[in-house]
């Protein structure tokens, strides 16, 4: 199991963090996650086969990139 948290600069309300945990939580593999307009950040816990790079895909395609 991998566990990432993602500085994701565009959450700003209960909203976004409901629509990050729909769709994320959707992805094969995904275990949780949990995303806070506070910190600005999600954590994700997952397995194969999801990925970094899928997951950070689908987040900049809900309009949810992850900051550098």
């Amino acid at each position: 199991m991998t566990t990432v948290t993602y500085n994701i600069p565009n959450i700003n309300c209960g909203h976004c963090v409901h629509t990050i945990k729909m769709e994320i939580g959707d992805l094969e593999g995904v275990q949780s996650v949990d995303a806070s307009p506070e910190s600005k950040s999600a954590t994700i816990v997952f397995d194969a086969p999801a990925t970094e790079q899928v997951i950070k895909d689908l987040l900049t395609e809900i309009n949810y990139p992850v900051s550098a």
